[in-house]
């Protein structure tokens, strides 16, 4: 019994009641108006709304406390009667909300604010701003990197200031976790390859091509490019986010008090780490492309595996292997620096870690596409 009393709404003190009378054009309201009265209050609105008075007297002497819902309910009904031309009046206090909903209505809300036109002077302001925060940017990462060439330099003096386990613990985290993701992406991405090369050479009766194609994209150009694209994606986002967190929390600020360098401390490590990682990835990278290829070729051009290896011993070059491989450090380099630049850059919110590893990540890639450009563009010059 008594959990069903509990379950019952809860009613006011004094029972609400509305009553509009048409002759005296009286619209008499008295108890208290929650939620669950607002029925009874919009039967009463809608005679009034029916009935049109030209003048109209809502008495509010017997009333009680309105909840928000209908006392806008009745606000708005007496604001379009208003607007309307029925003369309304009150008698008795209004309920307290009656103040901001006239606020609200008196607002133009069908209509945005017109955009500040900007006079010249504030335009060559805001010119000279964004100037000056860019050469700040640029000076900032030049300080960065004055920083981090300083403390590579001291710290290959010892192989104590090196901090070997700290580069250890890094290459397994961003190396060989990474190892499934860069491995299934490289397969998945060399199997489609193969697909359709296989089927825009077979017209032409060149379907043994396919190896070519897929070894030396793969070789070349696919298997770096995919595995610094992972790596950037999942490296340097990490390297912004932790190096941003020790930021906001103090902990860069720490280690100077204690009177330690944190490039050497925290960037350094990283950055070492993901150039000697990469390489490796990419290798891996390379052998499950090469495998899907294989695989794939087997399935839909019934060709022996004997025969996959001979055309692919004849397809590469001497440097077809190395063309990738020689990318692999600089994408690595590219990606920890930017990661960990990012990350110390953090400063007074977490709204600022959030959108600074973002700019990581997006950076990252940019870069790694633009030295590839490059890459490829002085491979053309060189013949290599």
């Amino acid at each position: 019994m008594l959990a069903s009393a509990a379950r019952e709404p809860r009613r006011s003190v004094m029972e609400f009641s509305a009553d509009f009378d048409p002759a005296s054009g009286r619209l008499t309201l008295a108890g208290d108006c929650a939620m669950l009265d607002a029925p009874a209050l919009e039967r009463a609105l809608g005679q009034l709304r029916g009935a049109a008075p030209a003048g109209l007297e809502v008495n509010f002497e017997r009333s009680g406390t309105f909840d928000i819902g209908p006392a806008w309910l009745l606000r708005r009904a007496l604001h379009v009667l208003g607007a309307s031309g029925t003369q309304v009046r009150y008698r008795g206090q209004p309920p307290g909300h009656f103040a901001y909903f006239d606020e609200l209505l008196g607002r133009d809300a069908g209509r945005f604010p017109e955009p500040a036109k900007l006079t010249l002077s504030q335009r060559f302001t805001a010119f000279g701003h964004a100037v000056a925060d860019r050469v700040d940017g640029w000076y900032e990462e030049l300080v960065y990197g004055g920083q981090l060439l300083t403390s590579a330099a001291n710290a290959w003096r010892s192989v104590r200031r090196l901090r070997i386990p700290s580069i250890v613990r890094h290459m397994h985290e961003t190396g060989v976790q990474a190892i499934p993701v860069v491995a299934v992406i490289a397969f998945l991405i060399s199997v489609i390859s193969a697909y359709i090369g296989a089927q825009q050479l077979r017209p032409f009766g060149a379907e043994i091509f396919t190896v070519d194609l897929v070894t030396i994209g793969v070789l070349r150009e696919l298997g770096v490019l995919l595995t610094a694209i992972m790596v950037a994606g999942r490296t340097g986002s990490a390297y912004a986010a932790e190096l941003g967190v020790m930021k906001l929390n103090d902990e860069v600020d720490a280690l100077e008090s204690m009177g330690l360098n944190p490039y050497e401390v925290l960037v350094l490590p990283r950055v070492v780490a993901l150039v000697l990682v990469l390489p490796l990835l990419t290798v891996v990278a390379n052998a499950m492309g090469i495998a899907g290829g294989a695989l794939l070729t087997n399935y839909l051009l019934d060709l022996p595996w004997q025969q996959f290896v001979s055309r692919l011993d004849s397809a590469i070059a001497d440097t077809t292997l190395w063309a990738g491989l020689v990318k692999a450090p600089v994408f690595g380099l590219l990606i920890g620096l930017t990661g960990t630049m990012r990350g110390l850059q953090v400063r007074e919110s977490s709204r600022e870690l959030g959108r600074l590893t973002t700019v990581a990540v997006v950076q990252s890639i940019f870069l790694v596409i633009f030295a590839d450009a490059l890459f490829a563009i002085y491979f053309l010059e060189i013949d290599f």
